[in-house]
């Protein structure tokens, strides 16, 4: 990496250390990461830090349609001067050396729409479930293969949750899942895969009343490539969720006051929302299958399709567009929100049946 590229922004400290962040990346559990103390040169970091956007309630809107606890800004270059300085270093060819040579993976693509990146500030109350991300970026069908982030927050305590957590199995309970905890803190660079079973989140960041004007900032980059290896690619899906385990305090002999009856309340209220998301991904699913197969001609066998023959031209587009459509079909029903989704179907059937 040049001097160009580095003077100010990269502490030096990071350079020398390549080898040994490669080794820390490559033996990381439960999957692939590495940890990155000051990252930044400090001057430089305390310019993103004053530079960072102010809270917009416009860049809150959760999945739900409301006004959430999390404010994102993907127009990074519009921050100030340190934050177009940054994006020029995170597309340079000697950063993406850089992040090639700790990772191990080759060939690494620059996002220049930061989907789903850019500046994430999470205010008090706010939490993220453990996920997997996305597996194609929207707009170019690349392989998105890390994430990076660096924290930007001047003060954080553990006990006020928050923390960066990767998990083994979050379907697990908690006293059999592998969890991994990551603090927060300033100047703080985290690097990890993304795959099936990069399963991250944070709790819910519960703030003392004397600092309830904190919150938890970072800048969030993902770098994608054009190609994966079969062993690791799989059918395209959207961010996956899992809902959180109850917590530890329940258990048998609590008397419920207020507070678990509002958290139960809570839980059950989150549940409820993604449910309806899953059911609408369901409606979408079944129309646009519904509409493929309404395009293959009604005296089609779609089981039994002949091999395309030396016919006319007419004839042969046709079999390659039936062959097209079967195609997606079969995509959209292997889909992983479509086999998540599987139970919840067979349950509305059965609720149905049972209706009449």
């Amino acid at each position: 990496m040049s001097a160009l590229d580095t003077a100010g922004v990269i502490d030096a400290r990071v350079l020398q250390r390549q080898q040994e962040l490669q080794q820390s990346f490559a033996s990381a559990q439960p999957f692939r990461h590495v940890v990155i103390d000051q990252f930044f040169t400090a001057d430089f970091c305390a310019r993103l830090v004053q530079q960072f956007p102010r809270f917009d309630e416009r860049r809150a809107v959760n999945e739900n349609g409301e006004v959430g606890g999390k404010a994102t800004q993907e127009k990074v270059t519009g921050l100030g001067a340190a934050y177009r300085q940054l994006d020029e270093l995170v597309q340079s060819a000697s950063f993406l050396n850089l992040i090639e040579t700790v990772t191990g993976i080759d060939d690494l693509r620059y996002d220049p729409y930061y989907f789903g990146g850019g500046t994430h500030e999470n205010r008090h109350g706010q939490d993220l479930d453990p996920h997997v991300d996305f597996n194609y970026h929207p707009f170019t069908r690349q392989h998105r293969r890390l994430n990076l982030i660096v924290y930007l927050n001047e003060q954080w305590d553990d006990a006020w949750g928050g923390a960066l957590q990767f998990h083994r199995d979050p379907y697990l309970s908690p006293e059999q899942d592998e969890i991994i905890t990551v603090s927060p803190l300033m100047n703080r660079c985290v690097i990890f895969e993304t795959n099936e079973y990069s399963w991250h989140g944070f709790e819910r960041i519960n703030l003392p009343p004397e600092q309830q004007s904190l919150s938890r900032k970072s800048f969030a980059l993902y770098y994608y490539t054009d190609s994966r290896p079969p062993r690791e690619t799989a059918e395209e899906h959207s961010t996956v969720y899992v809902e959180r385990h109850l917590p530890s305090t329940y258990r048998p002999g609590l008397t419920l006051d207020a507070a678990h009856v509002q958290e139960l309340k809570t839980l059950l209220a989150r549940r409820d929302q993604h449910l309806k998301r899953l059911y609408r991904n369901i409606h979408h699913l079944y129309g646009e299958v519904n509409r493929l197969k309404d395009q293959l001609p009604q005296d089609t066998d779609p089981q039994a399709m002949p091999a395309a023959s030396s016919g006319s031209a007419a004839g042969v587009a046709d079999e390659r567009m039936i062959r097209k459509l079967q195609a997606r079909i079969h995509e959209l029903e292997h889909s992983t929100s479509w086999r998540i989704t599987a139970p919840l179907r067979r349950i509305r059937l059965w609720l149905r049946a049972r209706a009449g």
